[in-house]
């Protein structure tokens, strides 16, 4: 099983060229970082991790911009969106973005997505909430058009637009890993039909042997071969008796969080944390 982190990369933490550098030559595999575009000071959606929102989700860098910095310090990390707010960004765009990434690294790119959480956020991007799923799958379909096809062409309820040439092509064949977060039947769904991961969160309860189950039970249902599929733990225990739980049961991935913090706080949490490597 290969461990990681997730990492909400800001101005006043660690610089995230450095901490991929640090993550690399301790043997994590992975470096993910999540995206807010911006928070509303309306404030009406409250954050589901319950209390007053973090400060990093305020602050946190564009997370193409930012992985491109830690992908051009690195050699064999791997880097990735955990996750993308994808309804909320422009297919055509950000296609471009994985594929200029995943070209420029070597084929290091993984792509971490969602749906999104924040109605107002979404709402600014011009985003309804009971249509972002199908927002979404029509985005992540549309995009393997250009990565995949000479001439790409999608014609959905959301995304529009005739044969046109998308280049540089990923490196990565057919394309970048999609995985998708969220816990919920729904989300296995929309694994099997059209992602190559599923990215469920570590928290309250989470059982790796029965998530394994209930995705291949869920493969298998819809005649697709369940190895096809990966499980990435998003916010995984750092304990070691839990993540040989998370090893047994099939789990490809899991991602410890590494604080917000100065680089002396980040750099003390790394300490603490890579025992666990191996």
């Amino acid at each position: 099983m290969e461990l990681g982190v997730f990492f909400f990369a800001t101005d006043y933490s660690i610089d995230i060229a450095e901490l991929a550098v640090e993550l690399e030559q301790r043997g994590f595999t992975t470096l993910l970082q999540p995206e807010h575009t911006h928070i509303p000071a309306s404030r009406k959606t409250k954050w589901p991790g319950g209390g007053d929102l973090p400060r990093e989700y305020y602050c946190t860098y564009d997370p193409f911009v930012a992985l491109s910095f830690a992908a051009a310090a690195t050699k064999t990390l791997k880097i990735g969106t955990g996750i993308c707010l994808l309804p909320q960004r422009d297919p055509i765009v950000t296609a471009k973005n994985i594929a200029s990434i995943d070209k420029l690294s070597g084929g290091r790119f993984v792509f971490g997505i969602g749906g999104g959480w924040n109605l107002d956020e979404m709402e600014n991007h011009g985003v309804e909430h009971k249509s972002r799923f199908r927002q979404m799958r029509e985005h992540v379909l549309a995009m393997k058009q250009l990565w995949t096809e000479e001439t790409g062409e999608f014609h959905g309820e959301f995304v529009n637009f005739d044969p046109a040439y998308a280049e540089p092509k990923p490196t990565q064949r057919p394309h970048p890993p999609v995985i998708l977060g969220g816990e919920t039947d729904h989300t296995l769904k929309r694994v099997v039909e059209y992602c190559d991961g599923w990215l469920p969160r570590g928290r309250g309860g989470f059982d790796p042997a029965e998530a394994k189950q209930r995705l291949t039970a869920m493969a298998e249902g819809a005649d697709r071969d369940p190895s096809s599929l990966s499980i990435t733990v998003f916010g995984a225990p750092a304990d070691r008796a839990e993540l040989d739980k998370y090893q047994e049961a099939g789990i490809d991935c899991a991602l410890l969080q590494m604080p917000t913090v100065d680089r002396d706080a980040c750099m003390k949490r790394l300490e603490e944390i890579t025992p666990l490597v191996g």
